[in-house]
């Protein structure tokens, strides 16, 4: 949540809480240190071997941060770069001196769990979300540490790479260019020339005089720092090559990519042979002795077996082919034709990871979400549970959505994202509190049937039941007569902003969470939100303990689940006129224009026009706002006039044989369960005011 006015929530639960958005890399600095870096622009410190928590979050990119670099015999020096052009070089001894206890710092010890446990985030500046999930960001060292600048890059940095000692780095990117720094000074010592697309990764030798370097025009290229060029190509890809790893001497490089393919090329003979072939993109290689981990753009990852001590037996093997050096249709020519065969059809061992989610669909219901993950599994999703209440397996995500299809109008009142490859569900307001439904289409019992139930405010209510009931045994908080808040954080006066506060003063069972709004405990969803204290930080529904401060949450959210008061809604009614059909003799006085709540069933209204039809006179007093409401008396909807033009529940019909009425739309006979929202979108279709007709249905 976030006090631009989203409330986020994940329904997938994180084991891991690396940051709000995607992780693009990941370095070991030393024996002990995880690093890694985010699309939310910042790098975050683990302390991988022990807790796994995070020890520090590193802030000074203004923009996402893709790639890092270590030095491996120095493991306080670590390189980032970032779309935003920037390339800074960390050193982690001074960066991770411990934050004093004095203004920017409160958050590493505040009460809201912003640093200790692996599900709490520390937070050393103030981010700001907007409405299009792009984060910017305040930059504020709490400990005075600023990493060392390498100016140059005007683009994106999107591979690096550094020498084992640490006094060289690497740099490429949209530039199409290969930089060399001096990390201690950050001053730029060569710039190389030869791909002609964007470069995606980079190799350096031990001795920091050779690198490799692979990019989008699917070319690998040896350089040579010492004589600043290129001294090798090889044309061995037919797409864009996305990651390399070498052999410990430097003579053999694995390269994959966009092509689904993995290579082994010997760089001094320019032989290469294709060692396998997968299913998804390969975005990263590491090495180890005789094996090679490949992680793909599938959540998996694989152990192949490739005689990394020494490659060339796998050459003995057959199937080589002879590297080009200009472009992959000259490499294909020297192919004469052949395509090659993979020399591994099967990994080693695979490590399974969570399917991602790749394909979303918002169903008609605005409860249901339709995915397909990269399995090509479709699973149906119920928003206000955060779970899956029907996995159709491997079937067609096309022909699922046209099944799962209704003819339903509700007003749109949360969006969902699913870059993380989870589903991410934000709700913005006042938009978010436009959605409603009767307690009877939402089988909830105890409740009165024809009782509206806000679809946000309810879902609020289930999400953060579990902080209510830790905060009301430690304050025992309860809203006051007035329907401020008792805890001695008053929340009230940031109300005043609005013109406008709606309270629903019929809301029964006020704290009760009903059925379809419960949230699992055991696999619970993760809050996201904006907090006072210097950033956003993200906790598990169940670890929300009562003591976060309610500053940290939106002033709306807590408005709406502590004092029951929603901003100002628009279009929650709808406008229409009641006429005869054309042809019949049955006249009711309609005085104008009606207003209903847009989810008014049909059926309401074919009970309104046969209790003025059974009427032994006309109703007087109807105003010309014609507003137009419903209840239900004892099972049975009757009305009758106030002197604000309402229709109200209350009167009861005479006791006459009542006719059977069948409603209209363009001539089309409308469905009871129909609502007005539903036939003005679906059956109507126009700008102006809904026009309905009815007639009497004979012999019934």
């Amino acid at each position: 949540m976030g006090f631009d006015g989203r409330c986020s929530y994940l329904l997938y639960y994180f084991r891991v809480s690396c940051g709000l958005v995607q992780v693009n890399d990941a370095v070991l600095a030393g024996d002990n240190t995880l690093v890694s870096c985010s699309s939310d622009t910042t790098l975050k410190t683990w302390n991988c071997l022990t807790d796994g928590t995070c020890t520090r979050t590193l802030r000074q990119h203004s923009d996402y941060v893709t790639c890092l670099a270590a030095a491996e015999k120095n493991s306080n020096i670590v390189a980032s770069g970032g779309l935003g052009g920037e390339v800074f070089v960390w050193d982690l001894e001074s960066a991770l001196v411990p934050l004093s206890k004095s203004g920017d710092a409160m958050e590493e010890d505040s009460p809201n769990g912003i640093s200790g446990s692996g599900n709490s985030l520390p937070i050393t500046s103030l981010h700001t979300i907007s409405s299009s999930n792009s984060i910017s960001t305040h930059t504020n060292q709490s400990n005075g540490y600023v990493p060392i600048a390498a100016k140059g890059h005007k683009e994106s940095v999107y591979a690096l790479a550094m020498s084992d000692s640490g006094t060289l780095l690497v740099s490429g990117g949209t530039e199409k260019v290969v930089r060399v720094w001096d990390p201690r000074t950050g001053s730029k010592t060569m710039k190389l020339r030869g791909h002609t697309d964007n470069i995606r990764t980079l190799l350096l030798d031990s001795t920091g005089r050779l690198c490799l370097s692979g990019s989008s025009d699917s070319m690998i290229r040896l350089w040579d720092l010492g004589q600043q060029r290129c001294v090798h190509s090889y044309a061995v890809h037919t797409d864009s090559v996305w990651a390399l790893a070498s052999t410990p001497t430097f003579s053999h490089v694995y390269s994959g990519g966009r092509d689904l393919s993995l290579y082994l090329t010997d760089l001094a003979t320019r032989e290469s042979l294709l060692l396998c072939t997968g299913e998804h993109p390969i975005l990263q290689l590491a090495l180890q002795d005789d094996n090679i981990w490949v992680a793909t753009s599938d959540s998996s990852i694989n152990r192949w077996p490739v005689e990394g001590r020494n490659p060339q037996k796998v050459f003995q093997r057959g199937g080589s082919f002879l590297a080009g050096n200009l472009s992959f249709s000259r490499a294909r020519v020297s192919l004469e034709g052949s395509t090659p065969v993979p020399v591994y059809k099967e990994p080693t061992l695979i490590i399974p990871g969570t399917p991602g989610i790749v394909q979303h669909e918002i169903l008609n219901n605005r409860r249901n979400v339709l995915t397909k993950d990269t399995f090509g599994s479709v699973k149906l999703w119920e928003i206000s549970r955060g779970i899956v209440i029907e996995n159709y397996g491997k079937v067609s995500f096309e022909e699922k959505k046209e099944e799962l299809f209704e003819m339903v109008s509700i007003p749109a009142w949360f969006t969902v994202d699913t870059r993380l490859g989870s589903l991410s569900i934000h709700l913005d307001t006042p938009q978010c509190f436009s959605a409603e439904m009767y307690s009877t289409d939402l089988n909830i019992i105890g409740k009165p049937e024809d009782d509206k139930v806000n679809l946000a405010r309810e879902t609020l209510k289930g999400l953060l039941a579990h902080w209510l009931a830790k905060r009301k045994q430690r304050f025992g908080s309860q809203p006051s007569a007035n329907g401020d808040v008792s805890s001695g954080k008053d929340i009230s006066h940031r109300s005043l902003t609005h013109s406008r506060i709606e309270v629903d003063f019929n809301a029964e069972n006020d704290a009760m969470v009903y059925p379809p709004f419960e949230f699992s405990t055991v696999f619970p969803p993760s809050i996201i939100t904006q907090g006072s204290h210097g950033g956003p930080w993200r906790k598990k529904i169940t670890d929300l303990d009562g003591t976060e401060d309610e500053k940290d949450f939106p002033f709306w959210c807590l408005d709406c689940v502590l004092n029951n008061r929603l901003p100002p809604r628009e279009n929650t009614k709808c406008s229409f006129y009641l006429h005869p059909c054309e042809g019949s003799t049955v006249q009711i006085l309609t005085q104008g224009k009606l207003s209903a709540p847009r989810i008014l069933r049909i059926q309401k209204v074919v009970n309104y026009v046969i209790e003025k039809m059974v009427l032994d006179k006309p109703v007087d007093g109807i105003n010309t706002d014609g507003t137009f409401a419903s209840g239900l008396v004892g099972g049975q909807l009757t009305h009758t006039v106030v002197g604000d033009g309402s229709f109200r529940s209350g009167f009861k019909p005479w006791q006459k044989l009542k006719p059977a009425i069948e409603i209209l739309c363009n001539n089309q006979v409308l469905s009871p369960d129909m609502s007005l929202a539903t036939v003005r979108g679906y059956i109507w279709k126009k700008s102006e005011d809904l026009i309905l007709n009815y007639r009497v249905v004979q012999g019934r």
